[in-house]
């Protein structure tokens, strides 16, 4: 078979980006981060093994997230969402989980 001519699309995996927000268990603490492995991240503030703000407030329940292809513009948003106030965030957050779950699991 000939490919003479003819346009192949080929499908390459592109790496992604993620900005996430987490809270505690009782949602009075917003943290803020990036990462290329969402699943992985949040799995290690859950097992406590990020140290510092999300270990002393146990930061431990994904409420919010949002998928890049680039890393110049998740980083761009990351800035954009700490720069704003926590109402913002809040609004955000209940833009797609009104009820605050866990979203952890579907991932």
């Amino acid at each position: 078979m000939s490919l003479r001519g003819e346009a192949v699309a080929i499908s390459f995996s592109k790496k992604q980006y993620y900005i996430y927000i987490m809270t505690n268990k009782i949602n009075t603490v917003l943290y803020t981060g990036v990462t290329s492995d969402l699943k992985k991240r949040i799995w290690e503030h859950k097992e406590r093994i990020v140290k510092g703000f999300t270990e002393k407030y146990n930061i431990n329940k994904l409420v919010y997230f949002e998928i890049f292809n680039d890393p110049e513009n998740v980083i761009l948003r990351e800035k954009q969402i700490k720069a704003g106030s926590r109402n913002k965030k809040i609004k955000l957050i209940k833009e797609i989980n009104p009820e605050w779950k866990d979203l952890y699991n579907k991932l």
